[in-house]
């Protein structure tokens, strides 16, 4: 993973010392409130329904064991013990004291880590796949790009005052999107010409919120030299002509809509001229420094039996099967796997994990996977290089610390943000669907059998909680001062061939009314599905109404 050079420390340092001196000044009285806000949340700092809440930036989801056991230490010391990891692999504090902050980020910096551009209208923090460099159907190694686009968007003066937050991510499988790259900002496809040269494919204007959309392809090969001048100018497009006279469409994907991509890949094009084969682009010896800190690991040769030890283990004892056929992905590297651990475990919020289990989880990683970790899109963890001879000793390990739920990709492996028991944008809490979603979708047979199915909620518009591309998405309303709960179904993020928003199923429904909602939708689906047919493609092929009718059918 990338490691911090002497500039690195000295600009994270600079940021803590900077800060330190303007929340002395806030909190004696010297400086006002609307002027900390922006220097506030330059910094990951929040002001949410009952605390502050702190944002910490995991950059493309890597983290190694101490930072994580430092993550640990800070919630112990300045939170409550725990935090929440967020879609876009952040972490969050959810109570922190305003004055304990430059501390917490001093803290922070001495793990090389910091919270800069988790907020504001900025670039945030770039995103992939949680399996990105083991998997075996990668293009590229797409966390190199990811690190040059963090070093790129950093500080960069031109992007801090955006119209609104600008989110990236990037993809390099061909079949399999787990970064959800159509509803970001920009979404960058790593491909491969016919000749066999490496480049992107750009999509532009994607995003959920009041305006869920997917992104358009405006560029489909970019040669690789050629993506920062290209980010760069679409950048300048947006800050050019996006809106700033309302917030609600001023995020890149209004702008798109309004243009149409066409226009606005024109418009790209010729700011573009201006700067392409300047002094951004990308030649292979930056590229090759990047590159040095993505170098696979020591692996060891495979274990001659190591395959056949574990088929009889999972002869033997099912629980382990389970775990194995859910939780575990292929590695391209013979005798390896990399293993989620999964922070769904029934009765805690999704996401949430007890400094307890940080460092329970940086144990793991040391003991099995060189001390690395990732955080999922999915609000889970993952060590990505474990031995298959390890498998049967990190099972239960996993179990004595809650991260072996045998559930990854099935409903019960839901999205899910803090919503209104924290958040003060929210209509309405989230945390308790998904509890009682987890205590009614408790049967592991009955979840096996519904197969993969992905259930997203969100406490409000802002869709934190991805619920547009949820097969089935929940989305927190008001109702006369009440908490509702809007249904979706049909969304989908993670297929390169068909990302989609979902649909309105009809009029919102009580908290109580929802796990029974969700129980005629799922019991419709079994009913007419076809053999092996998902979720997903069995509405598609049947359409809403026969799910509108069974579910309206039983609240009447």
């Amino acid at each position: 993973m990338y490691r911090y050079d002497e500039v690195d420390q000295q600009i994270v340092d600079a940021r803590v010392s900077e800060f330190r001196l303007q929340t002395e000044r806030y909190l004696a009285g010297e400086l006002p409130e609307e002027e900390f806000r922006p220097l506030r949340l330059m910094n990951g700092l929040y002001v949410q329904r009952y605390a502050p809440m702190l944002r910490v930036a995991i950059p493309y989801g890597q983290l190694n064991s101490e930072q994580l056991r430092a993550l640990a230490q800070i919630a112990d010391q300045y939170d409550k013990g725990y935090a929440h990891f967020s879609t876009r692999t952040n972490l969050q504090y959810n109570w922190p004291n305003i004055a304990d902050v430059p501390d917490i980020l001093a803290d922070l910096a001495k793990v090389q880590m910091h919270a800069v551009q988790t907020s504001g209208n900025c670039i945030r923090n770039t995103t992939t796949d949680q399996f990105a460099g083991i998997a075996k159907d990668e293009v590229a190694d797409p966390r190199p790009w990811c690190e040059i686009i963090r070093q790129w968007s950093t500080f960069h003066p031109e992007f801090a005052y955006l119209p609104r937050k600008f989110k990236i991510a990037v993809n390099a499988r061909a079949s399999q999107d787990n970064a959800a790259i159509e509803v970001h900002d920009i979404g960058l496809q790593l491909v491969k010409n016919e000749a066999g040269e490496l480049g992107f494919a750009v999509y532009v204007g994607g995003g959920l919120g009041r305006t869920p959309i997917i992104g358009s392809l405006i560029q489909p090969f970019l040669p690789w030299q050629h993506l920062l001048t290209y980010l760069d100018a679409i950048l300048r497009v947006y800050n050019l002509h996006g809106r700033r006279d309302n917030k609600y469409k001023a995020r890149i994907k209004i702008l798109v809509k309004a243009l149409g991509p066409e226009v606005f890949a024109a418009k790209v094009d010729a700011e573009w001229q201006h700067l392409k084969d300047g002094p951004e682009t990308l030649t292979q010896a930056e590229v090759e420094r990047v590159c040095q800190h993505f170098i696979d690991p020591d692996y060891l040769p495979a274990q001659a039996d190591a395959e056949q030890q574990l088929a009889q283990l999972r002869s033997d004892k099912p629980g382990f099967d389970r775990w194995l056929t859910r939780n575990l992905t292929e590695h391209k590297q013979p005798g390896y796997a990399a293993v989620t651990l999964s922070l769904k475990k029934v009765g805690i919020a999704p996401g949430d994990a007890t400094s307890a289990q940080m460092r329970a989880a940086a144990d793991l990683a040391d003991r099995y996977s060189f001390g690395l970790l990732r955080v999922s899109h999915f609000q889970n963890l993952v060590l990505t290089d474990v031995r298959l001879e390890d498998l049967p000793a990190l099972w239960q390990e996993a179990k004595e610390h809650g991260f072996a739920s045998p559930t990854v990709g099935t409903l019960s492996d839901m999205i899910c943000c803090p919503g209104g028991d924290f958040c003060s944008l929210a209509n309405a809490r989230s945390i308790p669907i998904a509890e009682a979603l987890q205590a009614r979708f408790d049967n592991l047979d009955f979840l096996y059998d519904l197969g993969d199915l992905e259930l997203n909620i969100s406490g409000c518009m802002n869709a934190c909680g991805h619920h547009h591309v949820g097969n089935i998405g929940i989305l927190g309303v008001d109702k006369k001062g009440q908490e509702f709960y809007q249904v979706s179904l049909g969304g989908e993020s993670g297929s390169k061939a068909s990302p989609s928003i979902g649909q309105i199923i009809g009029p919102s429904f009580s908290e109580q009314e929802i796990p029974q909602v969700v129980d005629t939708v799922l019991s419709v689906y079994v009913q007419q599905r076809q053999a092996e047919e998902r979720f997903i493609d069995c509405f598609r092929r049947i359409g809403m109404a026969p799910f509108k009718e069974a579910v309206y059918a039983k609240a009447d």
